[in-house]
This record gives C-alpha cells, structure tokens and sequence, in this order.
C-alpha cells in the first residue's frame, strides 16, 4: 500500500519515490470522478455464468445498500489508489426477527478511467456474519478465470457491473446466523490487477492500465458501516499497519469522500411469501396471511416481516352509546365503557352522532340509515359507515329445497326455484328426525299411514280397527277416514283404498 501524506512527506521521501504516473501525494482515496451512460453487466453463480435472473424469492427480498449511486450508470468516483489484496465492506444490520438469513445477490461495480489498454481484473466476495473484524467468514468466491470469469473491462473509461447470485434452486446456498450483533457484512477483493506495480506500498497501481471500485459522489453517508482493508504498509500505511478500519477511523487522503458503490439482495430463511406481520386495529400484533389482514381491518407490513419489536398503536373509532351518543375511542376502551365500537378509523356524525349505513337481516332484505348497535339487536349484519342498501349486496338465507326425487339440499329460494325444488322457507333444515331416510319437511301427507310411522304396514290396519271400534285413535286421526261426518263401512272401504295405492 503506497503512503504519501504531506504532514509526512519530508520523512517518507525515499518512500515515495515511484513512477512519475503512480504517485498520488496528497493520498489514494482522492479519486477521480467519471460519468457513465451505462454499465456492462456480469452476472454470475457459484456454478458460471447466467444470462438471465433465476426465479429469486422476491416477496421475501430485502435489499442492504450504504449507497444511492444508480447500479445501471451515472456519476462515480474511481479509486485508484486501491492495491490487489485490500477489500472494501459494507455491513449491515437486520432486524432480530429475520434471522437466520440467506444471501440472493451482491452487486459491486467496478470501472475505469480513460485507460490505454483493456484491463483484466481478479476478484473474490467475502461474505462475514457479523463485521469483518470480529465476525466469522462464512463464504468465500474468486473468480478463476473459467466457472468464475475474470472482470474484463476495454480501454477507455467504462464501468461493469459484477452481480453475484445464489440461484433459489441451487442445493448450496449461503446462510448467515446471527452472531449476537444482527449484523452481516459483504466484503469486495482485487486479488490482482491488470498491471499491478512491483510494491504496492511504494506505487500506486497505475490507473492508466487497471480497474477499481468505486464509491458514489454524494457524500460519505454511512462512514461507520463502510470499511477498508488496507496492506500493512508500516505506521503511516491506510490504516496504519493494514487491516480492518472503518471509513470513520481513516483519516483525510486515506478515507474516501463516498459510500461504496454496493448493495446485497438477502430474505429470511423463514419467510413464506404472502405472510407477514400485521398490526390490527385493537394494538396487536399477529403473523398472518395479506388477505386475512386486511380483511381484519389491519395493517400489513410486507412479507417475512415479524411481529418482535413492533409497535402497533390501536386504532380509533366511533363508539355508540345508548341514547345515539358516540365518541372517538379505541375499540378496547369502547367495550370497556359499555359502547359498540363501529370499525377502525371509522368517524361519528355531526354533533356526536352514531354513524348509520345498511344493514342485511336474517331473512335477506336490507334496511338503511340503521346504527351497528340497531343492527345487531336485529341479528343483522351492519355492512359498514355510510353505506346504503343499494349496494350492500346481503346474502340471501338458505332453506330446505325438496325435489320430487325425495332429495333435500340447503338453497336459497331463487337457487330452488331455479332446479325446480320446493323450497321450504329461510332457516328451515333438512333433518330426518324420524330416520326413515327421508327430510321430514319433504315428507308428504300419507292418510292410510295411520300410526304416522312413516310405514305402510299391518300395524296401521290394527290402529284403524281400533280407532274405528272405540278406542283411542291417533293425533289428528279419526275413524271417519272419509271424512263424510259417520263413521260406517264406506270408511273401510276408503282406508284400504288409500293403501292398497301407497297413500
């Protein structure tokens, strides 16, 4: 790593002596800004080259990144003081919940600067739970020139744009666990430049044969999350005796004016697509799916997302009182004062009145300008604030439906009609209290069955002799079967008529 710092320069004269191009006084990290209309992309997998994305699991993706460079082109700073063998880091720091965590993608971009020749750049991704220092290295890729391509860039100024991705399907995926910190940090190498000088703690790589990465133009933002890892170049190298140091920790001429031009696409091992964290109106938190959350009158927070640590504030509503006086209240305090709480975020009227809207009754029909509370005591269904019958949409209530057949099915009233059954009112069952395989409300009236057993047999014969000599006959039976006002021979005659035909 080459040092030239002006406070030291008179000590480190002889040190600083190399070629005319490669001395950079004032420090390396001064860098040299260049614009580029856009960038060469080269996406590979542990396994090669891809042309194009996998099926990344992008409902659980989260995007890490220090930066607000544009990854397609735009304005960088090149830095061309970086040596082969030094690494710049990004860590990042993910909430408690996600963990453990999977690694998708890491961009870096790597440019040049009016060079004279193409350049071929050796490269490596270090992946660390935790920061680099003190964490553990969990992964480690170089490119060797075959599976892994090299980052060849032509002559003149130009910029590529390396992504490194973990396809879904692949068996061998990079894990990160939480070392204790919920931090984890991606590490960029130069293992060797296209030219690189005899000594690099004497002479800069010449900038015009090589290629860099580079850091945006905005600003350092995030200088204690970014990180360089220098040669050991003595006491006055960056940093001094090389390693680990923050952006934060290097002092002018060793530091870089900009964040580290790099972002890593990570999820949660646990996240399902489509479940997440969901903050419901009364202030809780629950795991549930995006469809239940709404319909629940909560508040998805995305995908994967967990509800450890989340505040959710209770949400206000119109609350009813007896006597159509409402106030602004959360539903737990509503209920609590004895009121009926209309729905989140809902408003009462002028003057403290109840909110109405339609409401849809058991036996389907609607009646508007109704409170929730009105609407309860009715066992309707209040169909919320403002709403009105005309497009309240209130289901229609079911029935036994009887078909010729003797088949019984539950329906609403225009469904039977529609198949051609009869219907036998709302709310009304297809029981079979008698268990004779037949619904009792399909059941027709059956006169020779004189016992109402549901059988045409010898016992009704013997209830009807008994009936007719006196005794006691049946509920709703008697022995004029023919109903001629005397009880005679004809109503024999008439009792076995009716069961000699099966009614």
């Amino acid at each position: 790593m080459r040092v030239c710092r002006d406070v030291v320069r008179g000590l480190l004269a002889l040190a600083c002596v190399g070629s005319a191009w490669g001395q950079v006084p004032a420090g390396r990290f001064d860098g040299e800004e260049i614009r580029l209309s856009g960038l060469g992309v080269l996406r590979v997998t542990p396994r090669g080259v891809v042309n194009e994305l996998p099926g990344l699991p992008r409902a659980c993706n989260a995007v890490a990144s220090h930066t607000d460079a544009n990854f397609e082109g735009g304005s960088f700073v090149v830095q061309a003081g970086f040596a082969q063998g030094e690494m710049f880091a990004a860590t990042y720091t993910v909430p408690a919940g996600e963990w453990p965590i999977k690694h998708n993608m890491t961009e870096v971009i790597v440019a040049t600067s009016s060079t004279i020749v193409p350049t071929v750049t050796q490269w490596s991704l270090l992946f660390y739970e935790g920061e680099p220092g003190t964490g553990t290295l969990v992964a480690t890729y170089s490119s060797d020139g075959d599976l892994l391509p090299h980052i060849q860039i032509p002559a003149g100024t130009a910029g590529v744009n390396l992504q490194f991705l973990i396809d879904p399907n692949d068996p061998e995926q990079i894990i990160l666990n939480n070392n204790g910190s919920n931090k984890f940090t991606v590490a960029f190498r130069i293992d060797r430049h296209n030219t690189p000088p005899s000594n690099p703690c004497l002479n800069s790589p010449d900038p015009r044969r090589n290629a860099f990465p580079v850091t945006d133009v905005s600003g350092l933002a995030q200088a204690s999350a970014t990180w360089l890892f220098g040669l050991n170049c003595g006491s006055f190298g960056c940093p001094p005796n090389g390693g680990w140091a923050r952006f934060s920790q290097l002092v002018t001429g060793c530091r870089p004016t900009g964040d580290w031009v790099s972002r890593t696409t990570w999820s949660s091992v646990n996240c399902q697509p489509g479940v997440g964290a969901c903050c419901l109106p009364s202030g809780a938190c629950e795991i549930m799916t995006v469809n239940d959350c709404q319909a629940a009158g909560g508040t998805f927070a995305g995908d994967g997302t967990s509800c450890a640590g989340r505040n959710c504030p209770a949400a206000n509503g119109a609350c009813c009182f007896s006597g159509g006086f409402c106030l602004q209240l959360t539903e737990a305090n509503c209920l609590g004062a004895g009121g009926s709480w209309a729905g989140a975020n809902t408003a009462c009227g002028n003057g403290n009145t109840c909110p109405t809207g339609a409401c849809c009754l058991p036996d389907g029909t609607c009646i508007t300008g109704t409170t929730l509370a009105t609407c309860t005591e009715q066992g309707g269904t209040f169909r919320g604030v403002g709403t009105t019958c005309a497009g309240a949409n209130c289901p229609q209530p079911q029935g036994a439906c009887c078909f010729s057949t003797g088949f019984c099915i539950q329906l609403t009233q225009a469904e039977c009609a529609g198949a051609g059954g009869s219907w036998g009112g709302p709310q009304t069952t297809c029981s079979d209290s008698n268990g004779n395989g037949q619904a009792d409300i399909c059941e027709t009236s059956c006169a020779a069955d004189f016992n109402g057993d549901g059988f045409l047999d010898f016992f009704d014969f013997d209830e009807f002799a008994v009936c007719f000599e006196g005794g006691s006959c049946p509920p709703g039976k008697s022995a004029d079967f023919n109903e001629d006002g005397f009880a005679d021979f004809f109503d024999y005659d008439a009792f076995i008529g009716a069961f000699e035909t099966g009614c």
